[in-house]
């Protein structure tokens, strides 16, 4: 009995720990390491407008931004293009707002914003994040996504769930 209520309560120690080890950042392995960020972007909507002054598009209602393996949905989203020489070359970012969602093969982001610069790799993704990775989920006000290398900082009042698949 003595043993059982030791081994718990070391347990529990290193639990919280762990806990306050999360509080502020932690890294995250989203399983994308074969990502390619020459596939091209498709973006799918109700609506879109351009802006041929600054460069920009934006498409709203239902948007789905798709590349390779990744998918990115949202409200609105702003597309804003590279210029070499004056001329649009490509898409460099886009915007994305109205809540978020972004699902990798494994994984799934909610948020409330996105920011997913295309020749960089990254994804910032802000207001309420909640990831989910199978049975367990980590969330916090900030998480910023390399498409090249599968990893992510999570940051801001980081909480995680930890399921143990433990049934006591």
């Amino acid at each position: 009995m003595i043993k059982n209520i030791t081994r718990f309560i070391l347990s529990a120690t290193l639990m919280v720990m762990a806990s306050f080890a999360f509080a502020q950042s932690a890294a995250i392995d989203l399983g994308m390491k074969d990502f390619d960020k020459s596939q091209s972007v498709e973006v799918t909507a109700n609506t879109l407008s351009v802006n041929q002054a600054d460069g920009t598009a934006i498409f709203e209602g239902n948007v789905l931004v798709v590349q390779g393996e990744v998918r990115m949905s949202a409200g609105s989203v702003r597309v804003e293009y590279g210029q070499a020489e004056g001329s649009a070359s490509g898409i460099s970012r886009l915007v994305a707002s109205g809540g978020v969602t972004f699902v990798t093969a494994t994984d799934a982001v909610e948020a409330q914003e996105a920011v997913f610069s295309v020749d960089a790799g990254t994804v910032l993704l802000s207001g309420d994040v909640l990831l989910t990775q199978g049975p367990n989920a980590i969330s916090g006000d900030t998480l910023t996504v390399d498409l090249q290398t599968g990893s992510g900082t999570m940051e801001g009042r980081v909480r995680t769930v930890f399921n143990t698949g433990g049934g006591n």
